[in-house]
């Protein structure tokens, strides 16, 4: 037990976006906190592609994938603990005690005395620019803007080694600054030094426009400190990230690569390898309306490089009343940049601001095409159904991020 590797608790843990550069890492995740049941099942079925991983049993994996077992049959071809560590709980001043006593019994059963390094980040919807826009009140009523204090209550009954919470822009001005500063405050009374940044997540390989609050905090007088990580200088660009998968049209389904070879981008950043089988690969319906805005949206750009506006369409095109704000309502992804607009849950809604840019296919992306944006690997499954998925993937932090913190920390662990 002297050489092992950090453990960890993953906290509002989501689809597991955070907890996926901590397990490549070599950490031992001790569990994972999530009140949403489909992304808790995304959490049970990555914890048994790992187990099975590491047990060279990586054949009921993909049995799986090709819907040959059941998802009970997975679950029930490992041991109990290996999804028994994700928990299905939410986090309120009046479950904290139960939320303890759980964990304390999968420590035991882990055999782990310490906590090392706690991550996470509380949703992020009532800290949204976009979301206080839409808010009657700014969303000054949303008892998630208090979920803060849970993350502190459960780090100063911890005291992990490290900490990292993760979380939007808007954290910084919601409640007119003051809960960030609170944040601040009351981790330094509990004895912890913190740093925060604002990064853009296209700056270290993702390519995605994703400026995050990354907020890191080490035990006061620890000597640590806040990782200085590198900017990542490159010329790809979304074509690398889209260019193997198989044409398809509003409504169709494919489980086949286009092509066998795997473009440079995905294998650096371990998005596919040779035995991966292709899932969530379906396109949505999408009306002769919306078609013909889709046409015109994927015209202008590849043709002049052009973002249509909403009041740029014929008035015949016109179904939304509004016309003074949201006139990028439908934008595609750009093939040439090397950064998408940001994948967010809305696109369970609709896909209107992410539209493939190939126009004969005409659609909006698949929930695989968002996830590979977000830089999950192709062997990621999302369960749940499609709308479910989206939301998993548009709130998930993207594991080529959540290694590079997670590498980082490990040289001062």
């Amino acid at each position: 037990m002297a050489n092992r590797k950090p453990s960890y608790l993953d906290l509002f843990a989501g689809a597991g976006g955070l907890s996926e550069g901590f397990q490549r890492q070599g950490y031992i995740d001790i569990a994972h906190v999530e009140m949403n049941s489909d992304a808790c099942e995304t959490l049970k079925t990555r914890s048994v592609y790992y187990y099975l991983k590491q047990n060279n049993m990586m054949n009921l994996y993909y049995r799986y994938l090709r819907e040959e077992i059941s998802r009970d049959e997975l679950y029930h071809s490992v041991p109990e603990e290996v999804t028994s560590s994700v928990i299905e709980h939410t986090i309120s001043a009046d479950t904290m005690n139960q939320l303890y006593s759980r964990i304390e019994r999968i420590k035991r059963s882990k055999r782990i005395r310490k906590i090392d390094v706690i991550i996470g980040g509380p949703p992020c919807q009532a800290y949204s620019l976009v979301g206080r826009a839409r808010s009657e009140d700014s969303m000054e009523s949303d008892p998630r803007n208090h979920l803060y204090l849970r993350y502190i209550e459960i780090v100063d009954h911890y005291k992990p080694k490290m900490f990292v919470f993760e979380n939007v822009p808007g954290l910084y001005t919601a409640g007119g600054g003051h809960y960030f500063s609170d944040l601040k405050s009351k981790l330094d009374e509990i004895g912890y030094e913190v740093m925060d940044h604002l990064i853009n997540f296209d700056d270290y390989g993702l390519l995605q426009n994703r400026k995050r609050v990354i907020l890191i905090g080490w035990k006061r007088g620890s000597g640590r400190f806040y990782p200085n990580f590198e900017v990542v200088n490159h010329e790809y660009t979304l074509k690398d990230l889209l260019s193997d998968l198989p044409v398809l049209h509003p409504t169709e389904t494919s489980d086949q690569y286009k092509t066998t070879e795997i473009p440079e981008y995905l294998k650096k950043y371990n998005i596919r390898t040779e035995n991966d089988i292709l899932t969530l690969n379906s396109a949505r319906y999408l009306n002769e309306h919306d078609a013909e805005i889709y046409r015109r949206v994927i015209e202008a750009w590849n043709n002049d490089n052009k973002r249509l506006k909403y009041t740029d369409l014929p008035e015949e095109l016109w179904t939304h009343n509004n016309r003074g704000c949201f006139l990028d309502r439908f934008k595609v992804i750009a093939s040439n940049l090397s950064s998408s607009q940001t994948i967010v849950a809305h696109l369970s809604k609709d896909g209107h601001y992410f539209i493939h840019p190939d126009i004969n296919q005409c659609r909006s992306i698949t929930v695989r095409e968002a996830a590979r944006i977000q830089s999950f690997p192709d062997d990621y499954f999302f369960e749940g159904n499609r709308s479910a998925q989206f939301i998993q993937v548009g709130n998930a932090v993207p594991p080529i991020i959540s290694e590079m913190i997670a590498k980082e920390l490990l040289k001062q662990l």
